[in-house]
């Protein structure tokens, strides 16, 4: 049996960007995605390539390498696992948005630079693929995780959105894993989640031929969840985030621990799983809140209490 943890629309979203802009709000839309600054950030660490905001229970994490296609590398991947680490222990964000700056989500490069000169042995193939790798951190957060898709989402970067609960995507997003065109496979997860996600017979399709699609056929085999204007991406994403955010956050974590663990275990073993967060979750502030708030005709308060 899985691990049981104790307790513990289609509008725009209006987010603000930068201190100089503090008393008005500014639409964040479209695939060109700004740069959200870090000064309502109190989190212990500050990041080159990463922007991070947290408002109204959602907090938004940009990949902010423009220029390069937001390709990641290995300083990218190490501050994603930070920030991963700082957000699934930050009680003011409840749900979570993953996006790219500028017109690409991310593309990964083929082969990485290095790959060579610095993996000549066991050890250092090791090595390298831990400094490379961001998409478990992303995995391992318990809250929901959205992906804003506003471009192409290639390689590396589409093992990225793989790793997120729920899949936005932009009628620009283009997805492929061209790794064996470059005599590569897959190093963080694409072999794995992707046929999970769109089963066996999509997943061989896109892995072994290595072909690139678009945002409309990757809606058709389940790839993404939904299909959105570019201009309306983040509104949505947003909206999204935002619900999930009201709801009780152990029932949802546990929600997605039930999901995501029971895939893995016989029927019988996933059934005993929920079973016994449900009995858990009947100790919980939260459970009793939801029950007040039903007789009382109002809206809940969750704490995550």
């Amino acid at each position: 049996m899985g691990t049981v943890r104790s307790p513990k629309a289609r509008v725009p979203l209006d987010v603000r960007l930068s201190p100089s802009q503090e008393g008005r709000r500014t639409p964040l839309t479209g695939p060109s995605l700004l740069r959200v600054t870090y000064k309502r950030w109190n989190g212990s660490m500050s990041f080159r390539w990463l922007s991070l905001d947290v408002r109204e229970a959602v907090a938004y994490m940009a990949l902010c390498r423009p220029e390069a296609e937001n390709v990641v590398d290995p300083e990218l991947a190490a501050e994603v696992q930070d920030a991963c680490v700082q957000l699934a222990a930050d009680e003011r964000a409840r749900a979570i948005v993953i996006m790219g700056q500028g017109a690409h989500f991310s593309a990964g490069p083929f082969p990485p630079p290095g790959l060579l000169e610095e993996a000549t042995g066991l050890s250092a193939l090791q090595d390298w693929l831990a400094r490379w790798r961001a998409a478990a951190a992303i995995a391992a957060i318990e809250k929901p995780v959205v992906a804003a898709i506003n471009g192409p989402a290639i390689g590396q970067g589409l093992e990225l959105v793989l790793a997120c609960d729920f899949r936005l995507a932009a009628p620009e997003a283009r997805f492929a894993l061209p790794h064996l065109a470059h005599g590569l496979l897959p190093w963080d997860g694409g072999t794995q989640r992707l046929p999970r996600i769109v089963g066996p017979a999509w997943a061989a399709d896109l892995l072994l031929t290595g072909r690139q699609i678009d945002a409309q056929e990757a809606l058709r085999i389940g790839l993404v969840h939904q299909m959105v204007p570019g201009a309306m991406l983040l509104g949505i994403a947003g909206e999204l985030a935002r619900r999930l955010a009201s709801f009780g956050p152990i029932a949802l974590r546990y929600t997605k621990e039930a999901v995501l663990k029971g895939m893995d275990l016989p029927l019988e073993q996933g059934l005993r799983l929920e079973a016994d967060l449900n009995i858990i979750l009947q100790s919980t502030r939260d459970r009793a809140e939801g029950i007040r708030s039903f007789l009382e005709k109002r809206r809940p308060e969750f704490r995550g209490e």
